[in-house]
Parts: structure tokens; sequence; C-alpha cells
């Protein structure tokens, strides 16, 4: 088949690649014209043949809803919008009755594999109608992982979204794991060899996983971590994922624990650890270390 891809970065690029390996037609814009196939949208819908799908691989927000409004005025009734990036789900549900009322249908996707996944395959969860997923699965098809797992038609609009979205919660709580592990295996001084005993849980026990995998290679590369500062960002995902566990009163201590964990490294002196302090200062005389 033939598809638009908008958004040529790090997963969009590789992604170009692995459906092109697999047979289709890939026309791919993005506004670095060094990695554009074509100099603008317009030339990009000009080049399909109805009825037409294009795939959106932009940041979420603002730049997601700017591609999707240009698009709406450049295709026709029975074309097909899938976004691809990490977009809220609540913004699928907007975009779909956007794009509706031109008769243009929309299909959500929540896309993971990193920097691998152009060789080991996408794992993909999509929402939206049969009809509009139909006309996007030989793309599925060819992005996913070879076997039988790796895709899932999740549910309606939204669904591929929030079921991403609740992976990558997932995601936070099992990174926070091992780095607390590791943490306190480096800390003691019977365990001489941290990175071996990460090694040696790849194989037979029962938190063997490819993050535990990366670890490894992680620890390959700089084994103490010396290299790294101690700062992590946090994507939306995680707190969309804690945010809809209030809407919705599931208990999720665990991934919002790892969630407020992010926020901690942000602090190079905690303003909370100062109150812990001078409390500790106050009613059992626990000295305090002066912040000069």
């Amino acid at each position: 088949m033939e598809l638009g891809l908008v958004g040529l970065g790090k997963m969009g690029g590789n992604m170009r690649e692995r459906i092109r390996r697999a047979g289709h037609t890939v026309i791919g814009y993005d506004r670095n014209p060094d990695l554009s196939d074509v100099p603008s949208l317009e030339a990009l819908v000009e080049g399909l043949a109805g009825p037409r799908v294009v795939w959106v691989m932009v940041p979420a927000g603002a730049a997601t809803q700017a591609t999707i409004d240009e698009l709406a005025g450049l295709l026709s009734p029975g074309d097909v919008v899938v976004d691809g990036g990490n977009s809220r789900w609540t913004d699928d549900e907007k975009h779909a009755v956007e794009l509706g009322i031109k008769g243009i249908g929309f299909v959500d996707c929540g896309v993971s594999g990193g920097v691998w996944g152009l060789e080991n395959g996408y794992a993909l969860m999509y929402g939206g109608s049969k009809e509009d997923v139909a006309k996007v699965q030989p793309v599925f098809d060819a992005l996913k992982p070879e076997g039988e797992y790796g895709a899932v038609h999740a549910g309606k609009v939204g669904a591929g979204h929030f079921a991403k979205m609740v992976h990558n919660g997932i995601e936070y709580a099992m990174m926070q794991a091992y780095a607390e592990g590791w943490e306190l295996l480096e800390k003691v001084d019977s365990v001489t060899d941290v990175r071996e005993v990460f090694r040696s849980w790849q194989e037979g026990t029962v938190i063997r996983s490819w993050l535990l995998d990366l670890a490894v290679n992680a620890l390959d590369d700089d084994e103490h971590l010396e290299k790294i500062r101690g700062y992590a960002q946090d994507s939306g995902e995680g707190r969309w994922t804690v945010e809809a566990a209030i809407d919705n009163a599931v208990p999720l201590p665990a991934i919002t624990a790892s969630l407020f964990a992010r926020f901690a490294s942000r602090q190079d002196d905690s303003p909370q650890m100062k109150m812990i302090a001078a409390l500790r200062n106050q009613f059992g005389g626990h000295a305090v270390e002066s912040n000069r």
C-alpha cells in the first residue's frame, strides 16, 4: 500500500525504513528538508492515491494539533489519519470528531520500541473503527514484531493511546524498582560486583526482562554510572496515568511513587528535606548540615 508519514525523527525515520522493507511505498515529510521526501504536506497528500492513509509522528499537543488541522484541509472523505505520537487519549476523541465532520477517518496508535524498533519491530496498540483500522492494517503488520503478538486493536478511538499510557506507567514502576535495588546493592560493602549480580538475574529469575537487559548494557558502558547525572525527565504518560487513576478511583501506589521519584531528581537541595532536617533538630537535637 501507499502511506504518507509525517515526522521523520528517531522513531519516524526508522519506521519509514521498516515499512519500506516490507514492500510498501512511503512518502515522508519532515520540516527538516534533509530528511523529507517532499517539500510540504500538500505535496505529500498529492503524491498518494486515494483512499489515502497519513500517519503522524510529531510531538504531542500543539504540533500534532497543527498537523491534523492542516491535513483536514487537504484530505478527502474516506481518507484516514493515524496519530502514532504520544498524544493524550482525550485529544484523540477531539481529533476524531474534527476529522469526522469532513468524512475523514481517525486511528490512534501507541507505539513502543524506541531505537530498537527498526530491527525488532514495534509494539502497537491502536484504537478506532474496524473500517478505519482495516485501511491501515498492512502498515501495522509491517511495523509489528515477528510472531503472533506485539499488536492489538485495543478498542474505540483513544484506546490505543490509553493502553500505551498505562504501558508507560508500568514501565515507570519497573524502572524505579531496578534503580532502587541497584542503589542498595551499590551501598553495601559485602556486594563487590553489582554489575555481575544484575547480569546473573538475566537467566532463570522472575525479574528478568528487556529492561534488565538494558540495565546490564548501561552498566557495561559505565559500571557505577559515574558519568551520568542523577536527573530523569518524566514524559506526559506517567502523569496522565496517575490522573486517570484518580479519575477512576483506581489505586496505583507503585506507579504514583515512581512518578514522584522522578520529581525528586530535579532537586539538588530538597526543600522538603530542609523541613525534615529542621524538625529532627527541633524535637531531637539532631545535627543539621549547613548549606554553605
